[in-house]
């Protein structure tokens, strides 16, 4: 159901889509399935206003145990759609809401995946490819740090090791800030640093600044050995079982990104 939708008699009841008049509406169509023994359903409750949509899922996990397939519904286009979708997602995500994901923007529905996966893994539930730490631009930065960091990414996007890379902008905080990466490069005055896991492997002069790229993209050869009980998340399939919920099982089992 959408905000857009609603029932006479609900709408009447309610005098606009607020989340109760959502809710209500979704677990209505869901009972006139059951009155015919059909319960393999998926409730989806979008609305574009993301304070609506989080507050009616929030809802609807405590109304029924049926699968939430998460969506803010025309979200826009890319850049304040991908806004709303991960303040939206994101947020319910984070408290063990939804099941399934849609990324909605006024684009080409390929950037929608790309947002979805994105989403998926600044909270956690996708690690089979980087994660970038790059540090914002300060008085102390001395090289073309935005350069540097878009090239390293563009270098990434096609590895699908579960790594940190981090591009600092200065000595002084680079390898402690970013302690916690596997391979990581600092600018400096006139140089730079390469470190591993807050470690500094070696200096190196600004006249080899364009190898610092290299060096950090061939880092990504590096094998991380994940421990046997943790699953990896693939491109389109996640898992995520939780006690007293039945899970939709379509031609993918979990997180289905369209």
């Amino acid at each position: 159901v959408n905000s857009g939708s609603r029932e006479k008699h609900i709408l009447a009841k309610y005098g606009s889509p607020t989340p109760e008049a959502m809710v209500e509406s979704a677990l209505y169509h869901a009972n006139l399935l059951e009155k015919f023994d059909f319960d393999d359903i998926v409730i989806s409750i979008k609305s574009s206003n993301v304070e609506t949509m989080i507050k009616s899922y929030e809802l609807a996990a405590q109304k029924c145990d049926y699968p939430l397939h998460l969506g803010v519904t025309e979200a826009g286009t890319e850049r304040m759609g991908i806004i709303k979708s991960a303040v939206g997602i994101g947020s319910l995500l984070t408290h063990g809401i939804g099941d399934t994901i849609r990324v909605s923007l006024t684009d080409a529905p390929v950037k929608e995946v790309f947002a979805a996966f994105d989403i998926l893994k600044a909270i956690g539930l996708k690690n089979d490819s980087p994660y970038l730490i790059s540090c914002p631009t300060c008085g102390r930065t001395k090289i073309d740090l935005v350069g540097l960091a878009k090239q390293v990414e563009e270098r990434l996007k096609d590895c699908k090791k579960p790594i940190k890379v981090a591009v600092m902008g200065c000595i002084v905080n680079g390898p402690g800030e970013a302690k916690e990466a596997d391979i990581g490069i600092a600018g400096g005055d006139g140089c730079g640093l390469i470190f591993k896991k807050g470690e500094i492997l070696r200096k190196v002069e600004a006249v080899l600044f364009p190898v610092l790229r290299h060096i950090v993209c061939i880092a990504t050869t590096i094998v991380i050995r994940l421990n046997d009980h943790v699953n990896v998340c693939h491109a389109f399939c996640f898992t995520r079982r939780k006690q007293g919920r039945k899970i939709f099982t379509p031609l993918l089992n979990g997180f289905f990104c369209t």
